[in-house]
């Protein structure tokens, strides 16, 4: 999230953040505040959702909220304007002006909690109730009064406003509960007045507290995995294609920065075979999948070729000293995201494997945070999981290589003896591959790269 002051250097705007470089949209799915409201700096004004992350969005200053630019189910751009908060002493007269007699009271651009909603009178007892909270007083022509504090609803039955046992769930929260069979009213919250926040839910399954035991979806990250078979269709059955409607957003976002990459680098790829007999050892002793020991080959390697650990944003090429490795991991159907694993230097093997599952686990959830899916300066990619041997990724910008790890396969190889005879042997053997940007490398640091890689990971100790 980003903000700006206006001219009078009395009202900050707050913008709808960044999650990720091929986000470009977001979704406007709660607002937690009301114009007219005093809030503090980081407290969460709203809630937004992505085609791959659902996030809050926190006040950047402390004041008054005085204008609500965007209504609840608006989807904007990056960068738009969601609100205005006014700071300083008087601020509470920085508010939007008054609009004439007969307008609406709120802008036709912010959201009314009221209007939005049938009454009580048109739902009838058991429908959808207006967002005036019970108990807060009316100024006499439907509009709530915007200081005034709700008051906790008497019916334990779920309400449309997401409202269970007197207490309030946003979309977010009640998304993530309904894919895990949670019992919202059994988790405890920790936001203001006991409010049940994504981070409590998120908290509550990784207790094992709650929720149906569901076998984990296979990660993008392991290899080899072999997909559910597909029905073959009926006897009889028509073979000609049915369109099935336009892309998701997700992958029309990672379609245009995939294409945009292709049109900004000048993308190269090598390869290089490497045994991995040592690491298929080691990490059964480990419980580890061979992407963790990859990613430490890789950061190995990075610290003697820091010239990869690099963005190249137009003429502007930064090498970076910290590691910041991005994960590619499947969404399924929906696409793919990248977490980054920050200060991935820090971290042994175990370290790491264990940092690989909590975020592919979460990507799946929805519960990355805004900065877990930006700031990498590397990734690595792994779409061995169903048997493929080689492939030429694109390389995720501005960064300036990618590492494509394929399916470990045992096969026939040539192996030398201490005193270098040959001989044939079976041997777990995958092939690494590196999309690089010819206008920050030349092939031969790529090579010495790979190689390497290679080095770490055939000569496996342990460390």
């Amino acid at each position: 999230m980003s903000s700006s002051s206006t001219e009078t250097a009395s009202v900050v705007d707050v913008t709808m953040p960044q999650m990720g470089v091929s986000v470009a949209e977001g979704t406007v799915v709660a607002w937690r505040v009301e114009v007219g409201d005093r809030i503090e700096a980081d407290q969460t004004i709203c809630e937004i959702s992505t085609d791959k992350i659902d996030t809050e969005v926190p006040a950047p200053v402390s004041g008054v909220v005085t204008e609500i630019v965007v209504p609840v189910e608006t989807t904007v751009a990056v960068g738009e304007v969601l609100a205005r908060v006014g700071v300083g002493e008087g601020a509470e007269t920085a508010r939007a002006p008054e609009p004439p007699d007969g307008a609406p009271s709120t802008p036709s651009s912010a959201p009314s909690k009221s209007s939005s909603a049938p009454s009580k009178s048109e739902a009838g007892p058991s429908g959808p109730s207006t967002s005036r909270p019970e108990g807060a007083p009316s100024n006499g022509d439907g509009q709530v009064d915007a200081v005034s504090e709700p008051t906790p609803a008497p019916q334990a039955a779920p309400r449309a406003d997401g409202a269970r046992d007197g207490r309030r769930y946003s979309p977010v929260v009640q998304r993530i509960a309904a894919e895990h069979g949670i019992d919202l009213s059994a988790v405890p919250g920790t936001g203001r007045g006991g409010r049940v926040r994504k981070q409590d839910v998120l908290a509550f399954i990784e207790s094992g507290s709650g929720g149906s035991t569901v076998e984990e979806p296979p990660l993008h990250i392991e290899s080899p995995y072999r997909p559910e078979p597909v029905s073959a269709p009926p006897a009889g059955a028509a073979a000609a294609a049915v369109p099935t409607g336009e892309l998701s957003r997700m992958r029309r976002q990672i379609g245009e920065h995939m294409k945009r990459s292709l049109e900004t680098a000048a993308t190269c790829t090598t390869w290089i075979e490497t045994d991995m007999s040592r690491v298929e050892s080691a990490r059964k002793s480990l419980g580890a999948t061979a992407l963790a020991f990859v990613a430490r080959a890789t950061i190995a390697a990075l610290r003697e070729h820091p010239d990869l650990n690099a963005w190249l944003d137009g003429e502007s090429y930064t090498r970076h000293h910290a590691i910041h490795l991005g994960i590619a991991v499947s969404l399924g159907e929906k696409g793919l995201i990248v977490p980054v694993i920050h200060d991935a230097h820090e971290l042994s093997v175990e370290g790491l494997a264990a940092r690989i599952k909590d975020l592919a686990r979460r990507a799946r959830d929805g519960g990355l945070t805004p900065d877990e899916v930006r700031g990498g300066t590397f990734t690595i990619t792994n779409p061995g999981q169903f048997g493929s041997i080689m492939a030429t990724p694109i390389i995720n910008q501005p960064q300036v290589g990618i590492l494509d790890l394929e399916a470990v396969v045992k096969r026939p190889v040539v192996v030398a003896d201490a005193e270098g005879n040959d001989s044939i042997a079976i041997r777990p053997m995958t092939i690494l591959g590196l999309s690089w940007d010819h206008r920050a490398l030349d092939g031969a640091i790529a090579a010495q790269f790979l190689a390497s890689v290679k080095r770490h990971l055939e000569g496996w100790t342990g460390a």
